[in-house]
Formats: structure tokens, C-alpha cells, sequence
């Protein structure tokens, strides 16, 4: 049995040091993951890769009720580990994981039906959308080890293992560099190869072995000691809870991948070569944005046990010091960004009008990546606080209609093209921050008496 970390007690930095290294260099992986997919779609076209790029938008649609899932099982999980109780603590971690096995299912039938109008929709015909439909199609079978990997990971990092997912993912990542060449060339005279569909092939394979692994690593831990095959079973009051945790993180990144959905509405017009560049832009972004993806994620069981303890200040500076280390590892990513655009793009494509589109995409989020620092940060924050609905009205003012207006106004008002949509990106981005800083601080005061410094009260719920 593995023992579960107290977050409570101890060196917030060293906590954060435990947690955020091992889940960055996880993502690292799962970056280099998607990357290895964009080489490989790469070497068959720029029709491929802009496909690519149109079925991961539609599918992690979807995928989001993984993620969703896994915050609300750090956020209750952790915060019943905080408040010592353990039967609490089981209960959750068990009907979560079988309720995560029901919608799975649920989202496997949808998707199959929904998912093509979702790529057409934002599409024009041709190759290239083709190209996305026949590829969702294969990856639908892999909805439920994502959704399922991520839920039983969200138990694992309440416990403060961020370990497990990272071996997975580095496990997952050495696999689809074999599986990708094998699924999609084949071998010459032994089997045939399955072209693009061969790297939705080789992902349905990778992330099952993931889940399997992750699922592996959670049955060893205490936090499942003495449990029955009936406690997986649906319960009315844990399922309530369970579900008024998971859908505002379900609905807010919902509308993140929707906010793909509008930006490739825009970019349409401008070619394949725009919807390509951006797909591939973006993958070279998330790798400068990996160490903020492990402070933020650490952050969310550092604050829901404390918060759970009642550790209030704690709680406060836990934010305060995921800010002040992102701020930190933002100085060097920003620069780095913004100079090595052009080098980062040819790295992936020969295509100059891709490249020549991602690098100008790749220089404006270059000025903007220390905000998504703060925003990701605020979202673990208000989920530890068990309050994430309003992430999701703030997602839906940022990824949906901010997108959308702002890049109206730059696209057809100020005629700028097709760097008027990473204007309108950055514009609802910046915006998006005031907002949240408003709507934490508002609610910092009520439970834990002050965002900035110690209130008079606060309310411990």
C-alpha cells in the first residue's frame, strides 16, 4: 500500500517541488506525444495535418468530462483527506470511478453521432476534412481510457502522487513512437500500413495501456483499502456531489475547445495552410507552457487538503507561490517563444505559408503566456475551494464570446487577417484575467479572508 502525502503541514515550496516536477515532466511527454502525431500526420500532407487539427478539437470535446472528472475527485478527495475523513474519502474515489466507466459509455455513442457535424460545421469540403472525419472516427474508441485515466488520476494527486501519471505518459510516449511508423506505414510486405488513421489507431492502443497502468497504481494506495465491487455502484448524494464538482470543469473546458471550434470558424476563410498552422502552433505552444501546467495542477490538491484542514492561510499562499514560480519560469518561456517561432515552426513543416502563419501566431502568445499562468492557476484555486462554477462563467466570457467578438473586430472590422484572430485570442485573454481577479478576490474575502492579506472573517464551507 502506498501511503497518502499530507499537504497540511510542511514547506508549500516543497510540496509544490514534489508535485509540479513529476507532473510537468509527465506533460512533457504527453506534449511530445502529440507532437510525435503532427511529425507523422506531417510526413503524409498539409490536408493531414490540417485534419489533425480538426479532430482534435472535436474529440477533446468530449475528452473534457475526463478532465472534469479528474478535478472533482482531487478537489473532494483531497479535501476529505484534509478533514481525516478516510470513509468519506473511499466513498468518493469509488463512485466516481463508476460513474466515470457509465459516462464513457455515454460519450462514446454521442461522439460517433455528433462529432462529424461538429468538424463540418467548421469546414469547408476537401481532403483535409475528410482526412478529420475518417480519424475521429478510430479515436472514439478511446474516449473511456482517457476519461477514466484522468478521473483515477485526480485520485492519485489528491493523495500528492503526481508520479504514476508521468510514468504512464512517458510509457505512452516511447509506444506511439513505435506505434505511429507501424500503424501508419506498415511493413513492407509483412502488414499493410493504415495511413493517417494509423495514428488514431496507435492512440487507442497507447492510452489504453495508460489507463490500465494509472488504474494499477490507484488500487495499491490506502485510499481504496477494504473496498467491494458494490461500492462502485451509482449512489444518489456521492453522485450529486460528484457531478456538482465535475460539470462547471467539464462546461469550462467545453468552452475552451469550443473556443478552437470558433478560431477555426475564422481561420477558414483564410485556407488549409491557416487551419494547419494552427494546429501545429498550438503544440509547439503547450510545450512552453508545460511548467505552468505542473504548478497549476499542483496547486489544486495543495489548496483542497488545506482547505479541507481548515488551513486557511495556507490556502492564500499556496496561490500566491504557484504565481511567483510561474511569473519566474514565464521570464525565460516569453522571449524563447517569440525568437524561436520561426525555428520551432520548421520544425514540422516545409510548408513556408504555414510556417510564415504559426510563427505570427506563435509571437502574439508570446506576450500573453504569463496570463494563461495566472488563469490556469485561478481555476485550480476556485475548484480547491469547491466553487468552480465560476470558472465557467468566466470561460464562457474568455473562450466563447470574447473569441468570438474580439475577433470579429479585428478580422472584418480592422481588416488585419488572419493575425486579427490571435488578436482577438489575446484580447479575450487579457481581458478574461481582470475578470477573474475580481471574482477571486470577491470570494477569497467570504472563505478565506482575503485574497492579497488576512481579512477580519472568513467562511469556511
Amino acid at each position: 500500500m502506498t501511503r497518502t502525502r499530507d499537504l497540511t503541514t510542511g514547506s508549500l515550496v516543497g510540496h509544490f517541488r514534489h508535485l509540479a516536477v513529476p507532473a510537468a515532466i509527465g506533460m512533457v511527454f504527453t506534449t511530445l506525444y502529440n507532437v510525435v502525431d503532427v511529425f507523422f500526420a506531417g510526413m503524409i500532407g498539409t490536408a493531414a495535418q490540417a485534419g489533425l487539427a480538426l479532430s482534435f478539437q472535436a474529440f477533446f470535446i468530449f475528452v473534457t468530462f475526463g478532465f472534469g472528472l479528474s478535478a472533482a475527485m482531487t478537489a473532494l478527495v483531497g479535501n476529505a483527506i484534509g478533514g481525516k475523513d478516510q470513509m468519506g474519502a473511499r466513498s468518493y474515489a469509488l463512485r466516481g470511478i463508476g460513474f466515470g466507466v457509465l459516462i464513457s459509455l455515454a460519450l462514446m455513442v454521442v461522439a460517433y453521432w455528433i462529432g462529424p457535424m461538429l468538424i463540418k460545421l467548421v469546414s469547408v469540403e476537401g481532403a483535409h476534412q475528410d482526412a478529420g472525419i475518417r480519424y475521429l472516427t478510430v479515436l472514439i474508441l478511446a474516449i473511456p481510457s482517457f476519461v477514466l485515466s484522468f478521473g483515477m488520476n485526480g485520485l492519485l494527486q489528491s493523495q500528492g502522487d503526481t508520479i504514476s501519471m508521468q510514468r504512464a505518459q512517458i510509457g505512452a510516449f516511447l509506444g506511439n513512437i513505435v506505434l505511429n511508423p507501424l500503424l501508419v506505414f506498415g511493413i513492407p510486405e509483412i502488414i499493410g500500413g493504415m495511413g493517417f488513421n494509423g495514428i488514431a489507431a496507435a492512440t487507442v492502443i497507447s492510452q489504453t495501456a495508460v489507463m490500465l497502468y494509472v488504474a494499477r497504481q490507484l488500487f495499491r494506495t490506502s485510499l481504496l483499502d477494504g473496498w467491494q465491487r458494490a461500492d462502485l455502484f451509482p449512489d444518489f448524494v456521492a453522485i450529486r456531489a460528484i457531478t456538482g464538482q465535475m460539470m462547471p470543469t467539464t462546461m469550462t473546458m467545453m468552452v475552451m475547445m469550443t473556443s478552437g471550434f470558433i478560431v477555426q470558424y475564422f481561420l477558414r476563410e483564410f485556407g488549409t495552410s491557416a487551419v494547419a498552422a494552427y494546429g501545429v502552433a498550438l503544440r509547439v505552444e503547450q510545450l512552453f507552457l508545460l511548467p505552468v501546467f505542473g504548478l497549476t495542477g499542483a496547486l489544486l490538491p495543495i489548496a483542497a487538503q488545506n482547505f479541507g484542514a481548515g488551513e486557511l492561510q495556507r490556502v492564500r499562499e499556496a496561490l500566491l507561490t504557484c504565481w511567483k514560480f510561474g511569473l519566474i519560469f514565464m521570464a525565460v518561456a516569453c522571449p524563447t517563444l517569440f525568437f524561436a517561432a520561426p525555428f520551432l515552426m520548421r520544425l514540422f513543416t516545409d510548408d513556408p505559408e504555414v510556417v510564415r502563419i504559426g510563427m505570427s501566431y506563435l509571437r502574439v502568445e508570446g506576450f500573453i503566456l504569463p496570463v494563461y499562468m495566472m488563469l490556469f492557476a485561478i481555476n485550480s484555486f476556485l475548484q480547491a475551494l469547491k466553487r468552480p462554477v465560476w470558472s465557467l462563467w468566466i470561460g464562457l466570457y474568455r473562450q466563447s464570446f470574447g473569441v468570438a467578438f474580439f475577433s470579429f473586430i479585428f478580422v472584418y472590422l480592422f481588416g488585419f487577417g488572419v493575425i486579427g484572430v490571435w488578436f482577438g485570442i489575446a484580447t479575450s485573454v487579457l481581458s478574461g484575467l481582470l475578470l477573474s481577479l475580481w471574482v477571486t478576490t470577491h470570494i477569497s474575502r467570504r472563505l478565506i479572508g482575503g485574497l492579497w492579506r488576512p481579512g477580519v472573517q472568513a467562511t469556511h464551507t
